[in-house]
């Protein structure tokens, strides 16, 4: 063979063969970068799961657990429905319903077995008994879960599964409400991670969902939910609804300040009035009727009639127009109020101490959500009940040091002016 022949030839293996192993090990390199990919896609996703897990709010809800939850929130609806159906709803477009038809709707979910309470602050839990054992083995690490209803006074319910591995709690809410023909239908259904939970010797479960936080959210969000278990004495929840619930702690400082018929210069008895109106009238307060100030003779009435008080020591306390013989009156808004978690409380009675001059003495603990506490602060409220059913405030003394856990008050308008 010619020589050249040869050479020409043995280059031409020598290029197919490096192109043979270049091309495989391509193909290698490929299916390695491929299989690298699909590694981290996987990882991603799992950290992505991972995250979910950690965060604890809106965390997967299976389909099984779902129906099942659904499905029971029908059926409890289907059982109120004509209790719904007959109630008074009154005249606004956003239904609200009685508390008797709430206790109505209440105790038809009891009958059924769960532990069933009505949203707010003075209702006892019916069937309370299954929802603290449950809650007591937790506390003792024991694995469980709990089915807990809750009415709303929209006529609405909804169901709170609670479930302790051992280890965490969780909650599977599911929300319901009626449509136009009265139907049930499911508003939402959510599973999240309880970030931390007690239960006091008061008998209040309180927990914190866990939800998102900065950056992830411009605000921050309050995740703070409170649900009375254990029952309160009925009389004291009556004499509450009575004369403590209508006043709060937001837009007066009757129950948040310390005075007595001797000393009754620090009231805001400007921002007290339509209070007291509420419970003298039981209607609410018309401000556009006193837009112009509330007049000298109507508002020393309505405060003599429920406190200690004289006309000369209101002229003097009280924000008071000589000229015009009124009282200035404005709205609880931006510029007078700035809002804080002690203001969305609500009074708690603890203790009821009939003195000898006939006067009755109040303990009461202020329960706040938003705080996460069945006690910010304590105090005791003197009052007077009447025999026409009528009541006078005759002092209120805030215990240890409990006007150093609440923010300085803010007057209606400024002292001084």
């Amino acid at each position: 063979m010619n020589p050249k022949k040869i050479v020409l030839l043995l280059m031409s293996v020598v290029v197919c063969t490096f192109l043979f192993v270049a091309c495989k090990q391509g193909k290698g390199l490929e299916e390695k970068e491929l299989l690298a990919v699909e590694k981290q896609k996987k990882d991603k996703g799992s950290k992505r799961e991972v995250d979910v897990k950690e965060k604890g709010y809106d965390l997967p809800v299976n389909d099984e657990d779902r129906i099942e939850s659904e499905t029971d929130c029908k059926m409890v609806m289907n059982r109120i429905k004509k209790i719904y159906e007959k109630a008074d709803k009154g005249e606004a477009a956003n239904v609200a319903i009685s508390n008797k038809t709430a206790e109505k709707m209440q105790n038809v979910v009891e009958t059924i077995g769960y532990p069933v309470t009505i949203n707010g602050f003075h209702y006892n839990m019916c069937n309370y008994e299954k929802m603290e054992a449950f809650l007591i083995d937790s506390l003792e690490g024991k694995k469980g879960e709990i089915i807990l209803y809750e009415i709303y006074f929209g006529g609405n319910i909804c169901r709170r599964k609670f479930i302790y591995d051992g280890s965490d709690m969780y909650v599977l809410d599911t929300g319901t409400s009626w449509n136009e023909k009265n139907e049930p239908t499911i508003s939402a259904t959510s599973y999240n991670k309880i970030k931390n939970w007690k239960y006091t010797e008061k008998g209040w479960f309180i927990f914190e969902y866990c939800v998102p936080e900065p950056p992830e959210v411009s605000e921050v969000i309050n995740g703070n939910v409170m649900v009375r278990v254990k029952p309160l004495n009925e009389e004291f929840n009556r004499i509450a609804e009575k004369c403590l619930c209508d006043l709060g702690y937001q837009g007066n400082n009757l129950l948040c300040s310390n005075w007595d018929a001797n000393h009754m210069e620090d009231l805001d008895y400007n921002g007290l009035f339509q209070y007291l109106y509420f419970i003298k009238h039981k209607k609410q307060f018309d401000s556009e009727q006193y837009s112009k100030g509330i007049p000298k003779e109507e508002f020393e009435s309505l405060m003599k009639e429920f406190l200690p008080v004289t006309a000369e020591e209101l002229q003097q306390y009280a924000v008071f127009d000589p000229k015009s013989q009124t009282y200035s009156w404005t709205i609880l808004g931006c510029r007078n109020y700035s809002p804080n978690a002690f203001g969305t409380s609500a009074p708690e009675v603890t203790d009821i101490k009939e003195n000898v001059d006939k006067t009755v003495t109040l303990t009461i603990d202020v329960v706040c959500e938003m705080a996460g506490s069945d006690a910010v602060m304590s105090h005791q409220l003197t009052v007077q009940f009447l025999e026409d059913g009528g009541i006078r405030y005759l002092k209120n003394e805030i215990l240890n040091d409990g006007l150093a856990k609440i923010p300085a008050y803010q007057y209606r308008f400024k002292r001084g002016k």
